[in-house]
């Protein structure tokens, strides 16, 4: 059966080009459209589509407030289209705290190099966050609150149940996998007594909501830097820094050429570049470099990851996130190479598991955690709790 979308925008030429590319996907029907918030509010009570695709600025009511009114009556998952300035990337960010999975430039150029790319991303952002539809009883921003099932301690050697099977599957000894029971509520975290001299979250669709559940339950004393790659566009990022920034206990900033790595202070990459680390661990500075044509993401974990290793070895607490795609593999079989420790946030309360996905698949994390114990694990493992 084909995912059904209601397209929400007052703009009638943007509701027909949306259209017609979701109806191009076989996977995809159009069942509605909608020219305001409030039409789509009703719409999705009487209708009950499989996703959502909503504009921001629209009369009657706004896409914002459509989002909380639909989330907290009868959650669906919802794209969001933005426009590329300061000011559509804070209503984009507070779209996604409302409960929305994910968005899109409302200028297609703004997202791929050409229009069948554009075409083709869009429908697989669809398909991709069609795939939460069953799990989204509660907005996605309060999703994490859910208490798993388990009585089962988590350790380094310990992985939850439902990515099991993908670990033994890639696992070159797949017999010394162990199986666990996913972790409760009321398990206590063991630490590794590794020392640590950074931090490294990856992250991509789903990642704002994430990012900010984990750094908002950092204290200011958190003992090291933490470096954050979060794919987004150029004109978010400074947006997203200031969010978390106003949000946490540490400070978070936009990373700037030239800034040297301070304890209980994260970097966010800006979007459209690189960030690397360069130098010793004592002294270590960031290198913001151009994007890159070749490259896919922009920022890259990869990119990030790889010269955390080189610089860090085995000081690095690593962990990825929610995201779509395999960025962070290879920069994570880097660390792991050079002695450092990486985890991943578990499938159940992934928006995508697809980063997350591909490193357990190729053996890599050591450890698969729900997103609501995440910075509690992270506390734990540096000393803290």
């Amino acid at each position: 059966m084909a995912i059904r979308v209601l397209v929400v925008d007052d703009s009638s030429f943007f509701r027909r080009r949306v259209s017609e590319i979701i109806n191009a996907d076989a996977r995809l029907e159009v069942l509605d459209v909608a020219t305001n918030g409030k039409e789509a509010v009703e719409k999705a009570r009487q209708l009950k589509p499989d996703v959502i695709t909503m504009d921001i600025e629209m009369p009657v009511m706004d896409g914002i407030t459509a989002v909380r009114e639909i989330m907290a009556s009868n959650p669906i998952p919802i794209l969001m289209f933005s426009s590329l300035t300061h000011d559509g990337a804070r209503a984009t960010l507070d779209a996604l705290e409302a409960g929305a999975l994910d968005f899109l430039p409302k200028k297609f150029e703004d997202i791929a190099r050409n229009r069948d790319e554009a075409v083709s991303l869009l429908q697989q952002r669809v398909v991709q966050i069609a795939a939460r539809r069953n799990f989204m009883r509660r907005p996605v921003a309060v999703m994490a609150a859910r208490t798993p099932v388990s009585t089962t301690p988590v350790t380094a050697t310990t992985r939850p149940l439902q990515t099991a099977s993908l670990r033994t599957a890639a696992s070159a000894a797949p017999s010394t996998v162990p199986v666990t029971r996913p972790l409760s509520a009321a398990a206590r975290f063991k630490t590794s007594g590794k020392k640590y001299q950074l931090t490294a979250i990856g992250t991509s669709t789903g990642g704002p909501v994430a990012l900010q559940k984990i750094l908002t339950e950092l204290p200011a004393n958190y003992p090291h830097p933490i470096v954050l790659i979060q794919h987004m566009p150029a004109t978010f990022t400074a947006a997203f820094a200031n969010r978390l920034n106003s949000l946490c206990k540490i400070q978070v900033k936009e990373a700037a050429d030239g800034d040297v790595l301070q304890p209980g202070v994260a970097y966010l990459a800006p979007g459209g570049k690189q960030m690397m680390i360069d130098g010793r661990p004592a002294s270590a500075k960031l290198r913001i470099i151009d994007g890159g044509e070749r490259m896919n993401y922009k920022p890259c974990v990869d990119v990030t990851f790889g010269s955390a290793a080189k610089v860090y070895a085995d000081k690095v607490l690593s962990i990825v996130l929610t995201g779509m795609g395999a960025d962070g593999r290879e920069g994570a079989r880097m660390l792991k190479a050079a002695g450092a420790t990486i985890w991943a946030q578990d499938e159940e309360s992934c928006v995508v598991y697809g980063m997350p996905q591909a490193v357990a698949k190729a053996g890599i994390s050591t450890e698969d955690l729900p997103l609501d114990r995440i910075a509690e694990r992270m506390l734990v493992e540096i000393g803290l709790a």
